[in-house]
């Protein structure tokens, strides 16, 4: 189970980290790809509101390789559980304000990665 709790973990951040790729690098191009909901003339305008979001996420993402780094294991299960929580506002907050679909793919992992990890510890 701690396995599973790791990888799910893993996956978490590696989704913010793609977040982080986008807002921050790939606004522009594939940014209108995967925000379809935005009129394509507001890209450009909101460049660098889409790169500070993505700074955003670029912490949750730290957050959480860093808890997989740290070697003992309550220490480590502690700051998943922090990170992934605020991973887990964060999408709850976005399915509030943007659209269910952030809640869906951004609250719902983080959700179950968390449950896990508290199974697993």
């Amino acid at each position: 189970m701690e396995t599973i709790a790791h990888v799910l973990t893993a996956l978490v951040a590696l989704e913010h980290l793609y977040i982080l790729w986008i807002e921050m690098f790939a606004w522009e191009t594939a940014g209108k790809k995967t925000f379809k909901t935005v009129p394509e003339d507001l890209f450009k305008p909101t460049k660098g509101l889409a790169a500070n979001q993505g700074l955003y996420n670029g912490f949750l993402c730290a957050g959480l390789i860093w808890a997989l780094l740290i070697s003992d294991v309550q220490w480590s299960a502690n700051i998943r559980l922090f990170f992934l929580g605020c991973v887990i506002v964060a999408g709850i907050y976005g399915g509030i304000t943007v659209s269910k679909r952030v809640f869906l793919v951004q609250a719902v992992p983080a959700l179950i990665a968390m449950i896990v990890v508290l199974i697993a510890f």
